[in-house]
Parts: C-alpha cells; structure tokens; sequence
C-alpha cells in the first residue's frame, strides 16, 4: 500500500504519560497508520515539521473485546510510534493542541 505522508500521521496521543514524554525526555507520541513502518514514519515527520528524526519506537496495541449478550466484539487495532528528536529539535504537540485537560481547584475568596 502506498501511504502519502499526509496519511501516515494521525495526531498525538494525549494522555499523561506522553505529555510526561514531551516534557521531560523531549520524546513525541503519535498515532500513526496501521500499515506504515518506521522509515515511512520518520521520513512524514522530517517533511511535515522540518525536523531531524533520532529514534522510532512502533507499538501496536489491540483492540479489546467485548461482550454483548452472546456476540463478541472485536475493537480495532491501533498503532502508536514514539519518536526521539535529535538535539536541538523540538515540537511541541501540547502547546498548539491547547493541552491536557487538567482540573483546576476552586478558589475560595474570604469577605
């Protein structure tokens, strides 16, 4: 299958531990298509964001299954890279995508 490069990234993963990733080991987290290697990925991500890729991590995750009455349901499967930058490169996915939703105390104000 020929993936265009517009195909192969689907967006961040936006959960704790790949904000924890962005922040701290400057590692980005990324939904990507089920049928793309880790050449094709590194070489979407130089042409997209104009960086210079380190390392590609792949993980496939499956999809759980569920029951419902007899029937089993099968999810679908999802496919995950985390990409290492080479030093001096960065993007920063949470900034422009607004961030994590993070729940803010109540403040209480004394009359």
């Amino acid at each position: 299958m020929d993936l265009k490069v517009y195909d192969i990234i689907l967006g961040p993963v936006m959960t704790e531990k790949a904000y924890r990733l962005n922040k701290v080991d400057k590692k980005l987290v990324l939904r990507v298509h089920p049928q793309a290697n880790k050449v094709q990925i590194k070489s979407a991500l130089e042409t997209l964001f104009g960086v210079k890729v380190d390392k590609v991590n792949v993980s496939i995750r499956e999809g759980k299954r569920r029951q419902l009455n007899r029937r089993v349901i099968q999810g679908s499967d999802s496919k995950k890279a985390i990409v290492s930058l080479k030093e001096g490169y960065s993007i920063d996915l949470f900034d422009q995508a607004g961030g994590p939703a993070v729940a803010q105390q109540p403040v209480h104000q004394k009359d």
